[in-house]
């Protein structure tokens, strides 16, 4: 493992407790990568439905293992902010599937994992923890045996979907955000938790910072979600979202109206474009 990776690596974790939240309007390709390092923002982060939609697949893990590689892959080579890379539910059936991607990962240069316990496709029911558990302990001992402290962020998905019991979501939420940090993870992410209160106990019982999810609607500012102790704060698949909408406006106006107007009141020039794109060699000796 190369000693800027390992930096790398090292400061990502301190982003975490800075002044400040990390805040992550997440990437789904190398162009969209690009244009989030150059508005400023400190590390880079991908959506998995992103990346998964921009390939032409639905959410869900459906994109092929290739294809997940081969696109942070490219997203790696045009950035400098370190990368942090959402793995799902790890692309496979076993622990040890997901450490050969986590590999494949970190020889790309890649410094950060999201990975969610998530539903059991068999039950249709939230998944035992012991499965993610298990899987993060897997990714620990791969990254430490290459000498990188690379970061793992747990998503809990306890308040994503129906839940039957849901007066007992917070706690069965701190029961696994703590094992899973047990297990090795280094942050804990709660999409769905959006009641500020709750937040706040659920970080008071954490020892590792608590990532907010933030890319709907109405969802709370920066200032509100640090007030509520979050230490990082993600947009996930919400910019993509978005940009799908404008696309959408856009295509509409020319198609329907015989107009432009909507694509040309704020639009790159080609020179801003090419721009994001330098011919850095540094980027390309990145995993060597």
């Amino acid at each position: 493992m190369n000693r800027e990776q390992i930096q790398r690596a090292e400061r990502f974790h301190q982003m975490h407790s800075g002044p400040e939240p990390l805040v992550l309007p997440n990437a789904w390709d190398a162009a969209s990568a690009r244009v989030i390092e150059a508005a400023g923002a400190e590390a880079i982060g991908t959506t998995s439905a992103g990346m998964a939609w921009s390939a032409g697949y639905p959410d869900g893990e459906q994109l092929p293992v290739r294809e997940l590689i081969d696109a942070c892959a490219r997203i790696a080579r045009v950035v400098s902010a370190p990368l942090t890379v959402d793995i799902e539910r790890g692309f496979g059936a076993t622990s040890r599937d997901t450490a050969v991607l986590v590999e494949a990962l970190m020889d790309l240069g890649v410094v950060g994992i999201n990975i969610e316990d998530g539903t059991d496709p068999a039950t249709g029911h939230l998944a035992d923890p012991a499965i993610l558990a298990e899987r993060i302990a897997c990714i620990r001992a791969v990254a430490s045996n290459r000498g990188l402290p690379l970061f793992v962020n747990a998503r809990i998905d306890t308040y994503v979907g129906t839940d039957p019991a849901p007066g007992s979501r917070l706690e069965r939420t701190r029961q696994r955000a703590l094992s899973y940090i047990d297990a090795g993870a280094d942050g804990i992410f709660v999409p769905g938790l959006a009641d500020r209160k709750d937040v706040a106990s659920l970080v008071r019982a954490l020892p590792v910072p608590f990532n907010a999810y933030a890319g709907y609607p109405g969802a709370p500012s920066v200032a509100a979600w640090a007030e509520a102790g979050a230490r990082r704060i993600s947009l996930g698949c919400g910019p993509m979202q978005a940009m799908l909408a404008q696309l959408g406006r856009l295509a509409t106006e020319a198609l329907v109206d015989g107009r432009y107007d909507a694509m040309g009141s704020h639009m790159l020039s080609v020179s801003e474009a090419n721009g994001l794109f330098p011919l850095r060699a540094a980027h390309a000796a990145r995993a060597a």
